[in-house]
């Protein structure tokens, strides 16, 4: 049988997957070529400590090993193991844990 935190799991790939595909999309040429937009984008910086926060919450939730096996998954036995350009993807997998039930 299949279990909740595997049913989880996939749900959090599958929207990282759609986002990717997304991004794919957006960045191939569309039928009328558009002058590219020249203006910066702002990109927020994700604390380490907004990552522990959202993550403790879930944790609190009674999530606690699906949150450890998202950190797993992103490379760290604890969350300080893991790389700062990883925190983005963990904060979405862990909206995706969030609204889960």
């Amino acid at each position: 049988m299949v279990q909740k935190e595997d049913l989880q799991a996939l749900v959090a790939i599958i929207y990282i997957l759609a986002e990717n595909l997304q991004t794919i999309c957006d960045s191939l040429p569309s039928e009328t070529a558009k002058e590219p937009e020249k203006t910066p984008a702002k990109v927020k910086k994700i604390s380490l400590e907004e990552v522990r926060g959202k993550l403790a919450e879930i944790s609190q939730t009674g999530k606690t090993a699906a949150v450890r096996e998202l950190i797993q998954k992103h490379g760290g036995s604890r969350l300080s193991d893991v790389e700062p350009s990883q925190y983005a993807a963990i904060l979405k997998e862990a909206e995706v844990l969030a609204n889960a039930k």
